[in-house]
């Protein structure tokens, strides 16, 4: 068994250089830290990063130790006592580097693998998620305006705010889904469409200069369409984060390249004639995130596509299960440190194998360089792992999977 003899934490760096945390713990069996990513797309119903601030966080923690000396852990179900002595003292990203530490310790002492301590029998490997084009909230460009946007069909040249320098895609991800049988032949092929892709970008979008945004994806200017062209050339399967939420307001999805203004009706139509004429595999919050009904529709429409809820479900027990009394969704969005608590996650990722959901276990936009992301996704034997496609923070993530693949061979 591991028992926790010192604990402590400090604020570090991720990959947009925006503090996150990183918990330390002494054990029996040696010292152990993790850390937490950072999200900016975030969810309204996720759970808080900290319970006050970063700062309150790390004193809480501090504050505790004493609670923790000698505290016994000898299986992952054990995790439930950490989460009994700081509950409601520390938010979710602060429990998630917790737990996480705990986990390698545990592993050490059992002379194990992370993953085996969640699933010692599991055998699937996820099918990989890469970002390969960016928009939305994580590429940087000018303020979002709300102007009086016209319908669709209307005439909008005269509401043209943005520079030509500033456009973006509204959409928030242009993904590649390769179907390989190991990880390691879709990680490669990933790596070769993205580069592809950025040859071909050079000669396409006049505005182009091999830049990429908070999660390592090309920064563009061309719309979303236009994107959809580019990348169909990767003759790999294509999928797309809408990250609706990021452009809703006053009951209305305000498009800002082109410029114009959609009703849920005529966002269902536009995102249905997308998904037929560009074959999308994959969709990821086509809707905003309080709208179940709209997700039901489209995937009454494209049973055969993934209809993913990441804002719409956060990684949260009741969501999920609302979102299945709906049926809203045959996929969800894993992010650990929605929640912060693993025994949560374990729930969540329970309920929807129980109802034929599957998983995508994902990284966040602004990531650190832990790699127990990987354990996590193939232990609960996740069904996607949506990780990018370069970055050190991410491809720490990626050759970990590999590693595990490879061990398993």
């Amino acid at each position: 068994m591991v028992e926790i003899k010192g604990i402590s934490a400090k604020a570090v760096l991720d990959s947009r250089k925006e503090k996150t945390i990183s918990v330390y713990i002494k054990t029996n069996v040696g010292s152990f830290s993790a850390s937490a990513p950072n999200g900016k797309s975030k969810g309204k119903h996720e759970a808080k990063s900290y319970k006050k601030s970063l700062d309150d966080d790390i004193k809480q923690l501090k504050k505790f130790n004493d609670y923790f000396l000698k505290e016994e852990i000898e299986k992952f179900g054990d995790l439930r006592r950490i989460e009994d002595i700081v509950d409601r003292h520390i938010g979710a990203n602060t429990l998630f580097a917790f737990e996480s530490a705990i986990l390698k310790a545990l592993a050490k002492e059992q002379k194990k693998e992370i993953w085996q301590l969640i699933n010692p029998k599991a055998k699937l490997f996820p099918r990989l998620v890469g970002n390969c084009i960016g928009g939305g909230k994580h590429s940087a460009s000018a303020p979002r305006a709300y102007p009086e946007y016209p319908q669709e069909g209307h005439k909008k040249s005269s509401l043209k705010i943005f520079t030509e320098g500033n456009k973006k895609p509204d959409f928030q991800e242009f993904l590649l889904v390769p179907n390989f049988k190991d990880v390691k032949k879709s990680f490669e092929a990933n790596q070769t469409a993205k580069k592809e892709i950025g040859e071909i970008l050079e000669m396409f979008d006049k505005k182009f200069k091999s830049e990429t945004n908070d999660e390592n994806a090309w920064k563009v200017s061309l719309n979303d369409k236009e994107v959809l062209d580019v990348l169909k050339k990767a003759h790999l399967p294509v999928g797309l984060d809408v990250a609706a939420s990021s452009f809703y307001k006053r009951k209305n999805y305000n498009y800002a390249n082109p410029m114009l203004r959609r009703t849920k009706e005529e966002q269902l139509g536009y995102l249905s004639n997308l998904i037929k004429n560009f074959k999308i595999f994959y969709i990821e919050d086509p809707f905003e995130e309080e709208d179940f009904e709209s997700f039901a529709k489209i995937l009454k429409r494209f049973p055969e596509s993934l209809i993913v809820g990441d804002d719409l479900i956060v990684t949260n027990y009741k969501r999920l299960q609302k979102a299945i009394e709906s049926k809203s969704v045959n996929a969800i969005i894993v992010k650990p440190n929605q929640c912060g608590s693993l025994l949560e996650v374990s729930k969540v990722c329970e309920l929807a194998k129980e109802n034929n959901i599957k998983l995508v276990f994902s990284h966040r936009s602004g990531e650190t360089n832990e790699s127990i992301l990987a354990d996590l996704a193939f232990g609960f034997q996740a069904d996607f792992f949506k990780c990018g496609i370069n970055g050190k923070g991410r491809e720490i993530k990626l050759k970990r999977l590999i590693e595990i693949e490879e061990s398993l061979k």
